[in-house]
């Protein structure tokens, strides 16, 4: 279980790091410099280190003894693993939110799918903000807060090990086509559609991925 932080400085590192780990700006294997972070934050490195822990709880950094934090590698299992418990979350989710949708999910969920249209046109490697605002719109619409707060933390894992590898531009684009599918059948109020069109996404993606680590 995840500690809870208090809104302190540790707190805001929490974000900071979190930000500099999904972004890949410390990259997969990379070991994360305390004294370097703790002065570009400009905080000691007690709240730093409370950060890394908080980080290392939820997977995104991995903490050894006398070693210190550095950011995981992707490895075929550690994939295949994690869209397996993704699967089973997000089918659930989707057809959830096909029953439980309002209009203004589903207006919120449009709204994603056109600002990621527009990132994408501009030429935008596919921001990971974007593809996790669309599944938290998804989740939102579900109204289940006990597998959103599950998905959420598989979810940063993913994008994690995707920051490492390449981009797939044709990838990107059948992802947002799969987005718009699955907004598709949630607006039809289909909890079968929906279920089935959250699957074939995420086998794609996880095909797509174990390719990249090939």
């Amino acid at each position: 279980m995840t500690p809870p932080l208090h809104l302190s400085l540790a707190g805001q590192a929490v974000e900071v790091l979190r930000e500099l780990v999904l972004t890949g700006e410390i990259p997969a294997g990379a070991r994360v410099n305390e004294v370097e972070l703790a002065q570009r934050l400009g905080i000691s490195r007690g709240p730093l280190r409370e950060a890394i822990r908080h980080l290392a709880s939820e997977g995104l950094l991995v903490l050894v003894p006398h070693r210190g934090a550095s950011v995981p590698t992707a490895d075929a299992d550690e994939v295949r693993a994690l869209f397996e418990l993704r699967t089973a979350l997000e089918c659930a989710a989707a057809g959830l939110a096909a029953s439980r949708r309002t209009e203004a999910d589903v207006v919120r969920l449009r709204a994603v799918c056109e600002e990621s249209r527009r990132a994408y046109s501009a030429g935008e490697r596919f921001p990971y903000r974007l593809d996790l605002a669309f599944h938290q719109s998804l989740l939102d619409a579900a109204r289940s807060p006990r597998i959103a707060e599950q998905v959420r933390l598989v979810q940063q894992r993913v994008v994690l090990l995707r920051s490492g590898l390449r981009d797939d531009p044709p990838h990107q684009h059948a992802s947002l086509d799969d987005h718009d599918a699955l907004v598709a059948a949630v607006a039809a109020g289909e909890p079968g559609p929906a279920s089935d069109a959250m699957r074939r996404h995420l086998a794609r993606v996880c095909a797509q991925m174990l390719t990249s680590l090939g």
